[in-house]
């Protein structure tokens, strides 16, 4: 009897550390504030234009170029950024714009030149590039195959 007396004992204070336990959890989750949602700057002012990156020397390395925006109630409305032309990048398409080309084609010889063709692959800053481009050049000394001779030329050492 006092053995049951004692576990009735024991499961009531359970129960109450149950009961207190949850009734903890649940006032210290009320109690967290919900941190506000971080509000959209209302803003008139436009987006930025960049222009062209102009290089400071030359056709290509470090240069500038100039960003604007409208709005009347903007802080600013241009500025500088710094810039960087790759010196590797064919310049004849513009100097912001990157393409993967294809092999040359055969020599039209009629023209005498060969051409190839390449896709875009790359342009800085939102250049304006064309999708397409196609190069031609001269197609060099045409070169007939040397024969093989029966005899070699040795080295003398």
């Amino acid at each position: 009897m006092q053995q049951q007396q004692l576990q009735c004992r024991m499961f009531k204070a359970a129960f109450l550390a149950l009961v207190f336990l949850l009734a903890a959890v649940s006032t210290t989750e009320a109690g967290k504030k919900e941190k506000p949602e971080k509000k959209a700057k209302k803003s008139d002012c436009g987006e930025w234009q960049w222009s062209v990156c102009v290089p400071t020397s030359g056709d290509c390395g470090l240069g500038t170029r100039e960003g604007t925006r409208t709005g009347a109630e903007c802080k600013q409305t241009t500025k500088t950024q710094k810039c960087k032309i790759p010196c590797n990048w064919k310049k004849q398409f513009g100097a912001e714009c990157k393409y993967q080309f294809q092999a040359w084609g055969e020599c039209d010889l009629n023209t005498a030149l060969k051409t190839r063709t390449g896709s875009l692959k790359r342009a800085l800053h939102n250049a304006d590039c064309q999708k397409t481009v196609t190069i031609s050049k001269p197609c060099g000394k045409l070169t007939k195959p040397k024969p093989q001779g029966k005899f070699r030329l040795l080295k003398a050492t």
